[in-house]
């Protein structure tokens, strides 16, 4: 039985939040966010505690929820897609760094199509989302699919609910592609929807999607493999029809610069090359330069450094993508000049 399959049995998808329910000692890691990490965060937690014996408590709340979390220094560490820039974070007095990399994929539930058989471009997302297209033959989706059989049905539109990351960056996506998006609704954790009904967390999601005939949703793409969602290809910024894949993930994160980005501040989304996703993405670490637990804060890295080191082949099998070598050894000298443990 495989890890999914296995929190599946257990009842506790829906309920991220208590995975790790053993009690907390003194140096064990508490942490909470981003859903979209989740899937990677809890394969390396459950590896760790058995190679290490320590704990890490992940919740999977959002990453405007983990941001108020670690803000409330209720955490040892916040998650969040949507990255923090400099001034926030030296007000703050907050590190932060990215973990890992993964991609964000529209989902469909359409009787017959199958994954990766139907073709959206960004701008005809956008206009679904803002309540333009609203059935599933309309004239732009058959130009795009004239091979797909497509239903005279209306398209039902989930979005999330709560403050996300995902959100973030899927808006993001939309605003750089759609210029009525931008001028209309714009990009955030959290913005006001014109179309469609709310959903808690990639989870409510991959849930809403998966049990709605002929609905469209947008998540991380290991929550769309896990419940055997059907995403859709996307045209990129080269105009290329791709797939998602950790070789587009990858070709999307091969242009990111992070040396030069304070606080690591970088977007993935509609990168160039003919090769990238355009919705890639990477989620982010939020941690305090002078905890108040300097103990929790030591084990925290510990175990972020075993991530690193051990932790790439398990973010690959989710079809993630690790940090590259370099960019981990920058993250280290943030750890050694910022952060007092």
């Amino acid at each position: 039985m495989n890890f999914f399959k296995a929190i599946a049995a257990a009842g506790l998808v829906a309920a991220s939040a208590s995975v790790f329910s053993v009690p907390v000692k003194a140096a064990d890691v508490t942490g909470a966010g981003a859903t979209f990490p989740f899937p990677v965060y809890s394969k390396w937690a459950d590896a760790y505690k058995k190679e290490t014996g320590h704990g890490v408590n992940y919740q999977s709340i959002g990453s405007g929820a983990g941001i108020k979390q670690i803000l409330a220094k209720t955490v040892t560490f916040g998650a969040t897609d949507a990255p923090l820039k400099a001034d926030k974070l030296e007000k703050d007095g907050l590190a932060q760094w990215p973990m890992v990399m993964g991609a964000i994929v529209p989902v469909v539930n359409i009787e017959g199509v199958k994954p990766g058989e139907l073709v959206l471009s960004g701008e005809l997302l956008g206009d679904i989302y803002l309540g333009k297209v609203t059935k599933w033959d309309d004239p732009a989706i058959v130009k795009l699919n004239p091979s797909v059989k497509l239903p005279s049905a209306s398209i039902a539109v989930v979005h999330r609910s709560d403050g996300a990351g995902t959100s973030f960056n899927f808006t993001n996506y939309l605003s750089k592609v759609n210029g009525e998006w931008k001028s209309k609704v714009g990009e955030g954790t959290a913005v006001e929807w014109p179309a469609g009904v709310g959903a808690k967390g990639n989870e409510g999601v991959s849930g809403n999607v998966g049990q709605t005939r002929n609905a469209i949703g947008y998540v991380e793409y290991a929550y769309a493999k896990q419940n055997k969602l059907t995403y859709t290809a996307l045209i990129n910024k080269a105009g290329k029809v791709v797939q998602p894949g950790v070789a587009s993930f990858q070709a999307a994160a091969a242009n990111a610069d992070w040396a030069s980005a304070p606080g690591y501040h970088v977007i993935l989304t509609d990168q160039p090359g003919e090769a990238s996703w355009p919705i890639t993405a990477a989620t982010f670490i939020l941690m305090y330069r002078e905890p108040s637990d300097k103990a929790a804060s030591a084990e925290a890295i510990k175990f972020f450094k075993w991530a690193f080191e051990k932790g790439g082949v398990m973010a690959e099998e989710l079809d993630y993508i690790p940090m590259p070598e370099s960019v981990v050894k920058q993250i280290e000298k943030t750890w050694t000049s910022e952060i007092k443990s």
